[in-house]
């Protein structure tokens, strides 16, 4: 683990939700897997998943994770937009200290895909594509770039969830731009 993170300069990981849930986050106390939101009651005002999605990670009890991305890009982002569930898109900039939790899983594709594998650390060294998303690569060479769109794909599952401590960082998509 120790190894992946130096080596590749890892000093965060992301989160991406709707501005409209960065209060609500902060009365939890934190990101919270989505099953005990549902436990607490709490009514989120602009959930990024669709009813299909949470009913996946229900399902395979992914809904007891947190589901954070590698880098700032990635394509539940994308869909969500596109369906109207995100108006106002943020990334939470997360401390790299996460990934040092105990029970921590990874996928190489979306979480609840059916086919998706949930990987150890030890697996997901050998598995993510470390190297497509924290080097320098030519995304013209359209091999370069299949890559790249895979492996923004990868999840991390973190149980329990993300204390508020470790949100290090917000940035909302403002005038085209993230600030």
């Amino acid at each position: 683990m120790r190894e992946i993170i130096t080596g590749y300069r890892i000093d965060c990981v992301w989160h991406f939700t709707d501005g409209a849930n960065i209060a609500s986050i902060g009365r939890q106390g934190g990101l919270l897997p989505y099953a005990e939101l549902r436990r607490r009651g709490v009514e989120i005002p602009a959930a990024g998943g669709n009813d299909w999605s949470h009913e996946a990670d229900s399902w395979a009890g992914l809904d007891e994770y947190v589901h954070l991305a590698l880098i700032p890009n990635h394509p539940m982002l994308y869909m969500a937009k596109k369906d109207g569930r995100i108006k106002q898109p943020c990334w939470l900039k997360i401390d790299v200290s996460i990934l040092a939790v105990e029970g921590i899983r990874f996928t190489c594709e979306v979480a609840n895909k059916s086919s998706a594998k949930l990987l150890t650390w030890e697996e997901a060294e050998d598995h993510v594509d470390w190297e497509v998303l924290f080097t320098r690569t030519d995304w013209s060479d359209p091999a370069i770039k299949a890559r790249r769109q895979a492996a923004e794909k990868s999840q991390i599952l973190i149980p329990g969830g993300v204390p508020l401590e470790k949100i290090v960082g917000k940035y909302r998509w403002l005038a085209g731009r993230y600030s």
